[in-house]
């Protein structure tokens, strides 16, 4: 079966030591638009993001991208549609911004197709719009947080596909630096009209900068829609067991989470 949306899940299982941590699991992500999947420790949010981006083996159900199996493709031809930021990427040590966004070209290489004219526009096109060009010859652990996980971000938007998957990118980031990252990264959705999905861990950013919210609860989807069909008093309740007051944000009108 083949939706209009170009990555889904269609019930998929994953266990661990016998424990199910996806069950029957089915979403479609739109196609364009900005998701963020939600839910409390341990609900499978990560697992689905490295199913999706065929990282994780799965037990039962399939991945489809472009209307086939995931499985079914060759690697190549996958990353050539497809850039995953897995949590807490890392690097060798004394590695550059620019060597390090140049290794997402690595897919449009072959021994017959070396690096060329298309491969050094892509990376310089990825550090302009991540906004680190001025950093390109600096050192990754010479960066902040926040500009670190611009240039792994720079690297997926180097391989130059129409899906990009990121796995809990605020991760280590203060306050101001997830909205900076956040901000830029509805920036190139709106911008480029890539698809994207990413994890998060809070639900008031979640709210502000998604068009599609997942909310998870023990491995399968619990609710989805727009952030004001999905982020309610009720919702909090039984994903989360917290009781709460849900408002309209004043300054960007999307609703705001108040804990009791």
């Amino acid at each position: 079966m083949r939706s209009s949306n170009r990555l889904q899940a269609n019930t998929v299982s994953v266990a661990f030591q016998k424990q199910e941590v996806l069950k029957a699991l089915s979403l479609s992500l739109p196609d364009g638009k900005m998701t963020v999947i939600v839910g409390p420790n341990a609900c499978g949010k990560s697992t689905l993001l490295r199913a999706l981006s065929r990282l994780q083996k799965l037990d039962s159900g399939q991945i489809v991208l472009d209307g086939k199996s995931i499985s079914s493709q060759r690697s190549k031809q996958v990353a050539w549609e497809l850039a995953v930021l897995p949590q807490s990427p890392a690097a060798p040590e004394g590695l550059s911004v620019h060597d390090l966004v140049r290794r997402g070209r690595t897919p449009h290489q072959s021994a017959l197709q070396q690096w060329s004219t298309i491969d050094q526009a892509a990376v310089a096109r990825a550090l302009e719009l991540t906004g680190m060009t001025a950093n390109a010859h600096r050192a990754l652990e010479t960066l902040s947080g926040g500009q670190r996980q611009r240039a792994w971000i720079a690297m997926a938007l180097a391989q130059d596909t129409d899906i990009l998957l990121l796995d809990e990118p605020t991760t280590y980031l203060d306050l101001p630096h997830q909205i900076e990252l956040l901000t830029l990264v509805q920036k190139l959705n709106q911008d480029t009209g890539r698809t994207v999905a990413m994890v998060l861990h809070d639900i008031n950013l979640a709210a502000r900068f998604a068009d599609h919210i997942v909310a998870l609860k023990n491995g399968t989807v619990h609710i989805q829609g727009s952030p004001e069909d999905v982020v309610t008093e009720d919702m909090m309740s039984k994903i989360f067991n917290l009781p709460s007051t849900v408002i309209k944000d004043p300054v960007h009108g999307h609703p705001h989470v108040i804990p009791k």
